[in-house]
């Protein structure tokens, strides 16, 4: 237990991390600006359905001998078009999310058990790795970042508008469709980025937990979103550095981290509401 507070080794070990804190800060970034429409557009049971597909996409990687982020990300994109293609209407939505992930949960345990290598491998797939990262998955990870961030930037107002009042917005000529499968090819490309570092199991705890801690502190889109890129950031790189003397699986401690965040901010909105 004492290793979990050797601030001495924490240092130490954070000269071998570097690349990995850049990625979580890059990650940190994506999941604060995405998260706030995710939870305006009722949409975390569909990040938890596209991380099981990012595992299956990961887990066939693995199998085969290729980039493990590749494979997630393909996994994860393949998830979202299904998701938004299959879910013409909001009735369907639940029933189709548990459909894809029964699914892709079930191929991946399949393609885990024909992987016969190190089974650090394995369990990195469900709860992340803090030097699970190499160069090549870093710019990967980047390039995929500011894809993702561009298109975002591109489609934001409309989006925002369709994620507010979708009624309204078809009404207006928003092609509210299009933007739906879209969003979540973006959604499903920011969770494959997040399962090499929290897991396919935990990767709610970046794109949900910090958007809704913003979201109960302020009404405002603008600063919900600010709010939520700080929360990520700590939730992500406290994580990774909490979880280097120790020597744990970093989701563990991205989960506190952000859980605590959110505790802390519905205590606030409570006491607000009280006031009011």
């Amino acid at each position: 237990m004492e290793n979990f507070f050797d601030v001495g080794q924490t240092i130490d070990l954070l000269r071998y991390v570097q690349p990995m804190l850049i990625a979580g800060a890059v990650l940190g970034l994506v999941a604060g600006l995405l998260g706030p429409l995710v939870v305006t557009r009722k949409m975390a049971f569909a990040v938890h359905g596209t991380s099981e597909l990012a595992f299956t996409g990961g887990a066939a990687a693995l199998l085969v001998g290729i980039g493990v982020g590749y494979g997630a990300l393909a996994g994860s994109v393949i998830a979202a078009l299904l998701l938004g293609l299959l879910s013409r209407r909001d009735a369907d939505r639940d029933s189709v999310i548990g459909a894809i992930l029964a699914f892709g949960l079930g191929l991946g345990v399949m393609f885990l058990a024909l992987y016969k290598g190190r089974a650090a491998n394995k369990f990195g797939l469900l709860t992340g790795q803090v030097v699970s990262v190499g160069s090549t998955d870093l710019w990967l990870l980047i390039g995929s970042s500011v894809g993702v961030l561009a298109v975002l930037a591109f489609i934001y107002r409309p989006l925002h508008f369709a994620s507010v009042d979708a009624a309204v917005a078809t009404a207006r000529g928003v092609p509210v469709r299009t933007l739906s499968v879209v969003f979540a090819v973006l959604v499903g490309v920011a969770t494959a980025l997040s399962v090499q570092l929290v897991g396919a199991l935990l990767v709610l705890s970046l794109m949900i937990t910090p958007a809704a801690a913003a979201t109960r502190v302020t009404a405002s889109p603008l600063r919900a979103t600010v709010l939520a890129v700080v929360f990520a950031e700590v939730s992500v790189l406290g994580g990774m550095v909490l979880s280097l003397a120790p020597g744990m699986p970093v989701s563990a401690f991205v989960t506190a981290v952000s859980f605590l965040i959110y505790l802390v901010c519905r205590l606030l909105s409570g006491k607000r509401e009280r006031v009011q």
